[in-house]
C-alpha cells in the first residue's frame, strides 16, 4: 500500500487544509488496500489553484514547439512505464490487463498527436478592407484549468485533457476519483518527468463535495478559467450551473445510455460481436457502453439467440487473466448496479445467465476465472421484453446490463436511440449506405459508428456528446484546442492616418442595370 500526499506538483499545503484520508481498494480482492491518500478541504483546493495560477505566465511564454518537445517526452515515458502503469490499473479498478494496456495505449497516441500541434497552433493572416492595414488572429492559453475525471477510464480520459491544455500554455490542476488514487498519481508522477516546470500541472486529492466547494472559492478568486469535467449528468449540471454564474463554458463529458441499431441486412454475427464488447467490456461501465439494441423485428428472435449464447458463453474473473471482464470498479458502484438490476420488472425476461446479481459460491456463473468470493463480480444481465417508457431503457446503467427493443421501421430506430435524451455514442449495423447515412444524420449522438461498437475512441477524432452527455464541448483531435485557447484579434494599421472600418472604404462602380440584349 501506498500513502499519498494531498497536493503535488505546486508544493505541500498547510496541514490545516488536509481533511482525513480515503482508501482506494483492489475490486477484485476487495480485502486489499491499494493506496491511501490524505484529502484536502474547499480552501486547500482552491490554494492549488491560486498556486497555479502563479507560474502560469512563464509556463505560456515557452514557445509552443517547445511545449510540443515536453509533450512528446511524456508520450515516451507513458511508453516505456506501460505495463507498470496498466497493471496498476487492472489492481486498482479491476479492468481487465488488455483494455488497460490499450487505455495507456491510448495516452501515448494522444501525445503523439499533440506533441507536433505545438507547430501547428495556427492563427490566420486577414485581408483588411483598407490599405495599409493587417489583421491578424491568434490562439492564446486560458489560463488554469481545473479538471476533475471519474475512475474508469482512470488514465486515458485525464490525458484527453491534461495534454492539450499544457501544449496550449495553461497550467492545469487535476483531481482524480479517490477510488482510483494510485493510478492517477502514478500518471502524474510519469508526466511530471518530461521537463514540466514546478507547479505546471498539480493532482490534488479530495472528495467530491470539497472539490464543488473550491471550484466555487477559485472561480471567485479568479484562479480558474476553464473546467474539464468527466463524470454523472447530475454532477455536470452543477458544475455547468457554477460556471454559467461566472460566464464560463466548462467542458463536460457525461454519461450515456448509447444505442446499438441491427438493421434487417445487418450482418448478425457481427452484430453480436459488437453488442458484446460494447455492453460488457470494462464490465459495462464505459460512458460509451451499450444501454439499449434496438432490433429489427424480422431478426430480432434470431439476433437475441446468438447474443445471449455469446454472453453465456463469455469468460468473466480475474481481470489479470483473458477475461472479456472483471469485477465493478468499486463497492458505490456495486450498489448502485444492484439498484439498477431492481428496475427489472415481471413484463421483462432475462437471458445471458442463470440468474441476476452477484456472482457467488451459492449463484456461481458458468467458467468463472478464479475466486468469486473475493471480488465484486456481477453476472452479465440481457434483458428483453422492454419498453420505450421503462426506466431500464431510459436511463443509463452503469455496469453489465444490455435492455434488447425490436423496431419495425427506421423512423421507429431514431426515435427510439434518441428517446432517453442522452447523446454520446450510437451504432448502426446495416450493409445499405443509405440506411447507414440516413440514421446518421437524425441520431443526436455526438459520435456514431457503422458496422462497429459504441466504444472505441481514437485520439485524433473527437469525442463528446449533446443533450444529457454533455454540453456539446469536444475533446480530442485539433478541436479540443477551442476548449482550452481563446482566440485573440490583432488589427494593425500603418497608414499613418485614422481609418474607419465600413466608412473610410472605397467604392466601386458597377451597372447593374445591365442586362444581355
Amino acid at each position: 500500500m501506498s500513502i499519498l500526499a494531498s497536493v503535488v506538483g505546486g508544493g505541500a499545503l498547510p496541514s490545516r487544509h488536509t481533511v482525513g484520508s480515503s482508501l482506494s481498494y483492489n475490486p477484485a480482492q476487495t480485502d486489499e488496500v491499494v493506496a491511501e491518500m490524505e484529502l484536502v478541504d474547499a480552501e486547500g483546493f482552491a490554494a492549488a489553484c491560486g498556486s497555479a495560477r502563479t507560474g502560469q505566465r512563464s509556463w505560456a511564454d515557452v514557445p509552443a514547439p517547445v511545449r510540443g518537445r515536453v509533450i512528446a517526452a511524456m508520450g515516451r515515458l507513458v511508453e516505456a512505464n506501460a505495463e507498470r502503469l496498466a497493471g496498476l490499473v487492472t489492481r486498482e479498478i479491476g479492468k481487465p490487463y488488455a483494455e488497460a494496456l490499450a487505455e495507456v495505449r491510448e495516452i501515448v497516441d494522444t501525445c503523439d498527436f499533440f506533441l507536433g500541434e505545438g507547430r501547428r497552433l495556427y492563427g490566420q493572416t486577414v485581408p483588411s478592407e483598407m490599405p495599409d492595414k493587417q489583421l491578424f488572429t491568434f490562439r492564446e492559453p486560458l489560463g488554469v484549468v481545473a479538471v476533475v475525471t471519474a475512475g474508469n477510464f482512470p488514465v486515458a480520459v485525464p490525458s484527453w485533457y491534461i495534454i492539450p491544455a499544457l501544449l496550449c500554455g495553461n497550467t492545469v490542476v487535476w483531481k482524480p476519483a479517490e477510488y482510483a488514487a494510485a493510478s492517477a498519481t502514478a500518471l502524474y508522477n510519469v508526466l511530471s518527468r518530461a521537463g514540466l516546470p514546478e507547479g505546471v500541472l498539480n493532482i490534488v486529492h479530495a472528495d467530491g463535495e470539497q472539490t464543488y466547494l473550491g471550484l466555487d472559492q477559485a472561480l471567485e478568486a479568479g484562479t480558474v478559467d476553464k473546467i474539464g469535467f468527466t463524470g454523472s449528468t447530475e454532477v455536470g449540471r452543477a458544475i455547468g450551473a457554477l460556471a454559467g454564474r461566472h460566464l464560463q463554458s466548462p467542458c463536460l463529458e457525461l454519461g450515456g445510455k448509447n444505442p446499438l441499431v441491427v438493421a434487417e441486412d445487418a450482418d448478425l454475427d457481427l452484430a453480436v460481436q459488437g453488442a458484446l464488447f460494447s455492453g460488457f467490456g470494462s464490465a459495462g461501465q464505459r460512458c460509451t457502453s451499450l444501454g439499449s439494441v434496438i432490433v429489427h423485428e424480422s431478426v430480432h428472435d434470431e439476433f437475441l439467440a446468438r447474443f445471449t449464447a455469446a454472453v453465456e458463453s463469455a469468460v468473466i474473473g480475474d481481470p489479470t487473466r483473458p477475461v472479456l471482464y472483471g469485477p465493478l470498479l468499486d463497492q458505490r458502484f456495486a450498489k448502485r448496479f444492484e439498484e439498477y438490476l431492481g428496475w427489472i420488472g415481471q413484463h421483462h425476461t432475462v437471458h445471458g445467465s442463470s440468474i441476476c446479481g452477484r456472482i457467488t459460491a451459492d449463484h456461481p456463473r458458468k467458467g468463472f476465472v478464479g475466486d468469486p468470493g473475493t471480488g465484486l463480480y456481477y453476472h452479465p444481465t440481457v434483458v428483453s421484453g422492454v419498453r420505450p417508457e421503462d426506466r431500464l431503457f431510459l436511463e443509463e446503467t452503469f455496469g453489465p446490463l444490455v435492455s434488447v427493443v425490436p423496431f419495425r421501421q427506421l423512423d421507429d430506430a431514431v426515435a427510439l436511440a434518441n428517446a432517453s435524451g442522452y447523446g454520446l455514442s450510437a451504432a448502426i449495423y446495416t450493409n445499405d449506405a443509405a440506411t447507414a447515412f440516413s440514421f446518421r444524420r437524425r441520431v443526436r449522438a455526438g459520435m456514431v459508428s457503422v458496422n462497429n461498437s459504441t466504444s472505441g475512441a481514437e485520439a485524433h477524432l473527437p469525442f463528446g456528446g449533446n443533450g444529457r452527455s454533455g454540453n456539446g464541448s469536444r475533446q480530442s483531435g485539433i478541436w479540443v484546442l477551442d476548449q482550452f485557447t481563446r482566440w485573440q484579434s490583432l488589427n494593425w494599421d500603418y497608414s499613418g492616418q485614422l481609418q474607419r472600418a465600413q466608412m473610410d472604404v472605397a467604392e466601386t462602380a458597377a451597372d447593374l442595370e445591365f442586362r444581355l440584349p
